[in-house]
């Protein structure tokens, strides 16, 4: 317990020994880099945000075109199973339902098998190669006549791709950026998303009126766009520094760093996060370095952590977001739209639009106030549809009830607006932030499957509960909303301008969430290690005989350090 507590804070080594260790490690020195104007527009900042967030354009752009296929003529023609009551084709909601939701099937498999496949290839080459799969389903479908399962399977496809990209864009992002723009990228996946569906909703709006299969082909094929651009940009990428360090690539991690934070790599900024990712390593390695999967479960403070962040993803979904979408065309037939391009159109650019402010919240404000915050204005704004929706509006289209209609569609603009710029790009920050390198991507993985379970569930089952409850299906979303607001208060840790390695350290010591924002390590002192702190000898992940085995030692059995490594770890023997 002793170390427990010194790393609480409870106890402070004596000044002597403090200036000696700084002495010895200029880079403990307090020269952290501060993200200024000037250090956040750089170049490979700017080109990281573009690159790697093309992933949620991917997955934006697919997921918005389909939509509007299933009311092109020609789609219709060729695929719909029924006539509606005036002759019309239509598809029957099972049909529909598979073809829209197995992306999200295919989504789910793919975020699940991305983890070893990014672990064993690397994030950047496992990029390309989800690309890649992409690729294959957009052909996939591209191809087809008239099979209507065709198209079924080809979103499938494409949906093992999504998923891969969806579990990589982030994880890439929460690896690489600095630390004080780490949350403001890994939020530019969601924009990304925002601005694909957005983009296809335009598309779809330029070709719908085409009589013949140009109208559902050319937005298909234009998707081969976003995923080239990705896989060329990606290249000129550096792999994630977290995974070179610990594939024994000490410097090519130090050089990496040092490119993303612009500055040279000896600067005391560059080495304090190589430290912070060597002990946490060398912990690792201390505890023994086989680690069976199921330590994502067992490991220290993991279980906690793969709920929280599968219960945020799930919320995600759970509020409601896609609901206002499904309903959309509905609302805006009270002012006289009737045409559901235009209305996809305009919630479609709400929800790029306030997207943007969300990249300045999650740094100016922190994740846990603006998340709690989101979810209270998502909830009122929930209220406020749905008793307006089942109370006040007289009949079903509001064509007799245009002054409902106008505050119901204001409403459903501000909840999207508290979505954007909220629980739509921040959850995903937080995702990426609070696993340690050792279980990131298998952790990640599950949290993202989680988003794909409820997205198909939803965007399944919504018709069917909206035809039973109508607008009251609005208050189920509202409840999740206000849970979303109490999980983040009592389970969240705020993580706003830490490094990874110090976010790991805040759940191992069981920092209390909402005093979380002041904690801080005990200067000069290493961050408590993993294994070394919470396992016993011959219990989880340690083999009898290697406890006396130091972490210096076992580090250098594993991973291959650089002269300048063992000199600094000689100095904090010493």
């Amino acid at each position: 317990m002793a170390i427990m507590d010194r790393f609480r804070g409870h106890s402070h080594p004596s000044p002597a020994s403090s200036s000696t260790m700084i002495d010895q490690d200029p880079e403990k020195k307090p020269q952290m880099i501060q993200g200024g104007v000037k250090e956040i527009f750089r170049v490979r900042i700017i080109a990281m945000a573009i690159i790697v967030s093309m992933g949620g354009f991917i997955f934006g752009y697919d997921t918005g075109q389909i939509s509007g296929f299933l009311e092109m003529p020609d789609f219709l023609d060729k695929f719909a199973d029924q006539r509606n009551a005036q002759g019309e084709l239509v598809f029957s909601n099972w049909k529909s339902g598979l073809i829209v939701a197995l992306l999200s099937i295919g989504t789910l498999m793919g975020a699940l098998i991305a983890a070893p496949i990014a672990d064993k290839f690397g994030r950047k080459y496992s990029i390309i190669f989800w690309n890649i799969i992409f690729c294959v389903g957009v052909i996939v479908q591209i191809t087809t006549t008239t099979t209507w399962y065709q198209i079924s399977l080809g979103r499938w496809v494409a949906g093992l791709g999504v998923g891969g990209l969806s579990v990589l864009t982030p994880m890439y992002q929460s690896e690489t950026a600095p630390r004080y723009v780490r949350g403001a990228l890994v939020s530019c996946y969601q924009l990304f998303i925002t601005l694909g569906i957005f983009t296809a909703y335009c598309i779809n709006y330029g070709t719908e009126d085409r009589t013949t299969s140009y109208s559902w082909k050319v937005p298909m094929g234009i998707g081969f766009i976003w995923s080239l651009l990705m896989m060329v940009g990606i290249l000129f990428m550096q792999e994630s520094p977290r995974w070179e360090y610990r594939r024994g690539k000490v410097d090519e991690a130090r050089h990496t760093i040092a490119l993303t934070y612009g500055v040279a790599n000896d600067h005391p900024e560059v080495q304090r996060e190589i430290q912070e990712i060597q002990k946490k390593l060398e912990a690792e390695q201390a505890g023994g370095g086989h680690h069976p999967w199921y330590e994502i479960f067992t490991g220290p403070r993991m279980g906690y952590r793969v709920l929280l962040g599968v219960t945020l993803q799930a919320l995600q979904q759970l509020t409601g977001a896609n609901y206002y979408f499904y309903y959309g065309t509905t609302i805006f037939q009270s002012v006289g739209i009737e045409n559901s391009y235009i209305t996809s159109m305009i919630l479609g650019g709400v929800n790029f639009v306030t997207t943007f402010p969300g990249l300045y919240i999650v740094e100016k404000f922190g994740r846990r106030p603006a998340l709690i915050c989101g979810a209270l204005w998502m909830f009122m704004c929930f209220l406020v549809f749905a008793s307006l929706g089942h109370f006040a509006l007289e009949n079903p289209d509001g064509t007799t009830s245009q002054g409902v209609g106008y505050a119901m569609i204001t409403f459903a603009c501000l909840f999207i607006a508290g979505f954007a710029s909220t629980w739509g790009p921040i959850v995903w920050a937080v995702v990426g932030e609070i696993y340690p390198s050792r279980y990131r991507a298998k952790a990640m993985a599950l949290a993202t499957a989680s988003n794909w379970t409820f997205n198909f569930l939803i965007s399944f089952f919504t018709p069917y509960i909206t035809s039973a409850i109508d607008y009251r299906y609005g208050y189920v979303f509202a409840g999740c909303c206000f849970a979303g607001a109490v999980v983040v208060y009592f389970f969240v840790c705020e993580s706003h301008g830490r490094t990874l390695e110090e976010i790991d350290t805040m759940y191992i010591l069981h920092v209390t969430p909402w005093k979380s924002k002041h904690w801080k390590p005990t200067p000069g002192e290493e961050l408590p290690a993993l294994d070394n702190t919470y396992l016993t000898p011959g219990g989880r992940g340690i083999k009898k005989g290697n406890e006396a085995r130091a972490p210096e030692q076992s580090r250098r059995e594993s991973v291959p350090a650089t002269e300048a490594d063992m000199q600094a770890s000689g100095a904090r023997q010493e």
